[in-house]
């Protein structure tokens, strides 16, 4: 009877076990009571962490590197009208985030020729080789910025243009990340937002490697930032404006004596 009762709860123990997890990962527990994010079952291009509904893709390593430099690239997703349309000057400091290889930082530095293009990436090698491009090409206003997961790294209110082209929807703390970015930015000063059109089933990316824009200005609408426009120019990406407000001026209550 004894051994009975002993295997009967070995079972019984076995099985709240499998449903504890089969509930964990079907369900979005949060990790925290302040936390925004929550965590899942995983997708096959998720991690399983999820920020206002949207699951996190997984990171493209610096093994991917060569998809970056892809000699199609530039037609494909005519990355010529993408730069064309930065509105830069020549005096602005501006800052690639998810840099890479340096495909637009190099480009926008030719933009800003007596202002910083600071090449932001949380990967050293891909630094490495922005770096040793920049010997190749004798550039000397690129600023290769090593930045964290959660942190740009980049200098408080002295940023005019913050370009993200297809790394939001990859970053692991992306609240933390739009507040460092939103930090950087000077007061109305611009971040440019490129992500594949999800509304369009013509696209052909991977779920988890688009956006919505009504998705996209929830999420920057969360850190203080607000959306100006949306330009559909792009054969397959959206390109999004948005600007960090201006000071609220303060009405005076004083008045002068009659």
């Amino acid at each position: 009877m004894k051994n009975k009762c002993k295997v009967f709860f070995a079972t019984a123990v076995a099985l709240t076990s499998i449903a504890s997890q089969t509930i964990a990962d079907d369900t979005k527990i949060s990790p925290a009571k302040d936390s925004p994010y929550t965590f899942g079952k995983k997708s096959r291009d998720g991690i399983g962490k999820f920020y206002m509904n949207r699951e996190i893709s997984h990171v493209m390593g610096h093994l991917g590197a060569g998809w970056l430099e892809r000699p199609g690239r530039r037609q494909e997703e005519r990355t010529d009208l993408l730069l064309a349309n930065l509105e830069l000057k020549k005096h602005h400091n501006a800052a690639d985030i998810g840099a890479g290889t340096g495909f637009f930082s190099f480009p926008m530095s030719e933009q800003v020729t007596d202002g910083k293009v600071y090449a932001v990436d949380i990967q050293n090698e891909m630094l490495d080789i922005i770096r040793k491009r920049m010997k190749q090409r004798g550039t000397s206003n690129v600023v290769p910025t090593l930045g964290t997961i959660d942190d740009t790294k980049l200098p408080p209110d002295t940023i005019d243009l913050v370009l993200l082209v297809d790394a939001y929807h990859e970053f692991s703390h992306p609240r933390e990340m739009m507040e460092s970015i939103f930090n950087a930015l000077r007061p109305g000063g611009r971040l440019v937002l490129i992500e594949y059109r999800k509304e369009d089933p013509s696209v052909l990316i991977k779920p988890l490697h688009k956006m919505t824009q009504k998705q996209a200005i929830l999420e920057m609408k969360a850190v203080g930032l607000k959306w100006k426009e949306t330009k559909d120019f792009l054969p397959k990406q959206h390109f999004m404006v948005f600007t960090k407000p201006l000071p609220q001026k303060v009405k005076s209550t004083h008045h002068l004596p009659k």
